[in-house]
């Protein structure tokens, strides 16, 4: 087998639309360890294996084990991004509003939309010899606007190299938490202001005097061809929400003390991210609302991080959002 004498380089961060990972694979197929005691791991943890790095539990390394050969340092700036990528990945809102999740290898990026008209949804009968309705799918006028998020990494080999490397783990997943964050702000200002194509979502007056219950309904009653599904607010807003009679219901507050899940008496899930205007709720179907764009995935200054320069080396990832269909989002103005 050939993981135990792959010659590893760092070369191999730099081909063209090609992950690490993905050109162990190519060299090292796990396609080829079914049925052997290293089935379940990938090419990259093959060489973890190989090197003897434990990177989680109590037993783990310390972070100089990956920088015992020149061999085995290679391995150290995949480590990082992986550990990033968990803690992107564990955003539990920006994941719950994505309907789908897009990777292009440049910068030009144009989504695709549908807004059919009020005859356009009509559901009429197709006579014989008639022409059949038509659903038109087109892609947008204007690109989708990236922007790059990220965080530098800054702490000096000498200070972290005797540091457990499943502590080590924990902030580099931190630092993706923070630039998820960083993307669940910019997914929020599309899913309210639109993309640069005309798609502003709608918004939708109090029907009296304060917010009351009765505007929640009305909310949910304008998703006519979509699932008001999701809803999101900033902690004051839900703090009223949470104040209001209908939302006092034993049976929701029990799902709350159970899962810690905010679910509301109109049967769609509640996040509060204070990245929601507090006079705003944000009303979507998130089958159907958004897309995320990523120019690549995670992007690490593998070179710096090899030849152990870790005191500024730059951690990335370049996203951006669209929306799918516009009438998907509609927004509640909780202000007069």
């Amino acid at each position: 087998m050939r993981f135990d004498n792959l010659n590893l380089e760092k070369g191999m961060y730099s081909i063209s639309g090609k992950a690490f990972t993905s050109v162990l694979e190519e060299l090292d197929p796990t396609e080829n360890y079914i049925g052997t005691k290293l089935e379940g791991l990938d090419a990259f943890e093959r060489q973890l294996k190989r090197f003897d790095i434990k990177v989680s539990g109590s037993k783990s390394d310390c972070v100089e084990k990956f920088f015992s050969t020149s061999t085995s340092a290679t391995l150290f700036p995949e480590y990082v991004r992986r550990a990033v990528i968990s803690g992107i990945g564990e955003s539990e809102i920006l994941n719950n509003i994505i309907a789908s999740k897009t990777y292009i290898n440049s910068l030009d990026y144009r989504s695709i939309t549908s807004n059919p008209s009020e005859d356009d949804k009509s559901l009429k009968v197709v006579n014989e010899g008639a022409g059949i309705p038509t659903t038109t799918i087109k892609t947008q006028e204007n690109l989708v606007k990236l922007n790059k998020r990220g965080r530098m990494l800054v702490a000096s080999y000498e200070a972290i190299k005797f540091q457990r490397l499943d502590l080590f783990t924990v902030a580099l997943k931190q630092i993706g938490a923070t630039i998820a964050k960083q993307q669940l702000q910019d997914a929020i200002n599309v899913l309210i202001n639109g993309d640069s194509n005309n798609n502003k979502a709608e918004e939708i007056e109090l029907g009296g005097e304060g917010f009351q219950y009765s505007d929640l309904v009305n909310l949910w009653s304008k998703f006519e061809d979509f699932e008001l599904n999701t809803l999101l607010a900033n902690n004051d807003t839900i703090v009223k929400m949470l104040s209001l009679t209908e939302f006092k219901d034993p049976v929701t507050g029990l799902n709350f003390q159970n899962t810690g899940k905010l679910a509301t008496p109109i049967g769609a899930n509640l996040f509060k991210t204070n990245a929601v205007p507090k006079d705003r709720i944000i009303a979507l179907d998130k089958n159907c609302a958004l897309e995320m764009v990523c120019a690549g995935d995670v992007s690490i200054e593998y070179d710096k991080l090899i030849d152990r320069q870790l005191e500024r080396a730059a951690i990335t990832s370049t996203a951006g959002f669209a929306k799918i269909f516009n009438d998907a989002t509609k927004v509640l103005k909780t202000a007069e």
